[in-house]
């Protein structure tokens, strides 16, 4: 401390001879010297104080820009909204439509030219909008009814063979190594291999495992939009199979007999009905082991 206030007091001048030659006679003498001569020349300059703070007030103060954030967010809203929007409309047109009926319902639509379908139980329809009044054409898996509006070529593609109609209402069903086309109004073109026929009015055919049946129709629509199934000349297993999937239900059958052909009609509605009538034909006996699964024995 007292170093310094003798540093003080040489710098001003105002040490005694006493003073001065204790200084002088110190280690730091010289370096305070050195110092005291290189900073001789500096001038701080008076300070104004208020000249200064005039100064400072009479700048323009910059205001600082505000951008509201929802204005930093709405264009992102907008694009981001056009694009869902344009993939939504995408998916609606471009993307292959699927149309199904599950085990023990139907289902009914219609396709973008108002033509009408209804789709059986276990059953599944695929098909394109784009382009749909040009390019009419589906692909069915199981069994349809379609009431076609008039227009260009209407195609309907199973994994068994192909119908195609301008305008007319018509049956299809493609099950296994089952196919079968009916025709209610108009006429209809059906391929299966190489085979190639003409369906009109009243008429129908069914190719199975490579044979032709060629039958005549003499109802309006489909017996199974009355909710009934209709059989002809059909074996047990088919039979069972068309019940599991109107009623949603597994059946087990405990007999050899599979080799009787059934002819008639089942409700699609009455479950115990139907199991009746498949009991007496085949002198069988049906067992319900849950709500959702029958076994036939033998009597």
């Amino acid at each position: 401390m007292k170093k310094n206030r003798l540093l003080a007091k040489w710098l001003n001048d105002d040490l005694s001879p006493d003073e001065l030659a204790a200084f002088e006679a110190s280690p730091d003498f010289e370096k305070y010297q050195k110092i005291k001569k290189y900073t001789a020349h500096l001038d701080a300059g008076d300070f104004d104080e208020n000249s200064m703070l005039s100064n400072i007030l009479s700048q323009k103060k910059a205001v600082p820009k505000v951008v509201p954030l929802y204005k930093k967010w709405m264009p992102r809203a907008v694009a981001i909204f056009v694009l869902a929007l344009g993939i939504t409309f995408a998916m609606k047109v471009f993307i292959p439509q699927t149309e199904t009926a599950d085990f023990g319902k139907k289902t009914a639509f219609s396709l973008p030219d108002n033509s009408e379908v209804v789709l059986n139980s276990g059953s599944e329809i695929n098909y394109k909008k784009w382009n749909w009044d040009s390019n009419r054409h589906l692909e069915l898996k199981g069994e349809a009814y379609f009431k076609v509006a008039k227009g260009r070529k209407f195609e309907v593609q199973t994994r068994l063979g192909k119908v195609t109609v301008l305008g007319t209402q018509f049956n299809v069903k493609a099950r296994k190594n089952r196919f079968d086309v009916m025709c209610y109004e108009g006429r209809v073109k059906v391929n299966y291999g190489n085979t190639e026929i003409l369906l009109t009015h009243g008429q129908s055919v069914r190719f199975e495992n490579g044979k032709q049946i060629k039958m005549t129709v003499s109802s309006l629509q489909p017996e199974w939009m009355n909710d009934q199934i209709c059989f002809y000349k059909e074996n047990i297993r088919t039979l069972l199979d068309e019940v599991e999937r109107q009623y949603n239900i597994k059946i087990d059958l405990n007999t050899k007999d599979t080799i009787s052909l059934f002819t008639g009609k089942l409700p699609a509605k009455d479950l115990n009905t139907a199991l009746q009538i498949i009991s007496t034909t085949y002198h069988l006996e049906a067992r319900k082991v849950s709500n959702n699964k029958i076994i036939f024995d033998e009597k």
